[in-house]
């Protein structure tokens, strides 16, 4: 299973020319950039946490990916994005948001059904990589 979270989740993976040239758009654009990291990218997780600080006073692709490729060799076996920030409207709005590193195999999800009351049913989603435990959820 590919998770499908953020900008262009739905396409192959990037290269780091493909992930350069697109922190460079957000460079050309002002924007601010962040690293993060999660091993649990259930769809409502969306407090990864985060490499560094923001990144608000660099303004060269280069040291983006110097960035980037210190939190790879941390944490090989993580999901890591990179968010771009528009502070045009005064608040942290993201501007583009997408994967740049997944781990060798994506374990997927599993739908729970609950049925309740009055024919009440709701579903849970449930990540099959949190049935380990936080920092070893994707070794082998």
């Amino acid at each position: 299973m590919r998770i499908t979270q953020g900008t262009f989740s739905y396409l192959p993976d990037f290269t780091d020319d493909d992930i350069t040239a697109q922190v460079q758009y957000c460079l050309d654009n002002d924007w601010p950039l962040s690293i993060e990291y999660t091993d649990d990218p259930h769809p409502r997780n969306v407090y990864w946490d985060m490499w560094g600080l923001p990144m608000f006073d660099l303004n060269d692709a280069a040291a983006i990916m110097y960035e980037l490729n210190r939190c790879r060799e941390a944490f090989p076996n993580h999901y890591i994005r990179i968010n771009g920030y528009d502070r045009r409207y005064g608040r942290q709005t993201t501007a583009l948001s997408f994967i740049v590193q997944r781990p060798k195999e994506e374990p997927g999800f599993r739908v729970e059904r609950q049925e309740f009351a009055d024919r009440q049913v709701k579903y849970t989603i449930h990540a099959y990589a949190t049935d380990r435990p936080s920092g070893m959820r994707y070794e082998s």
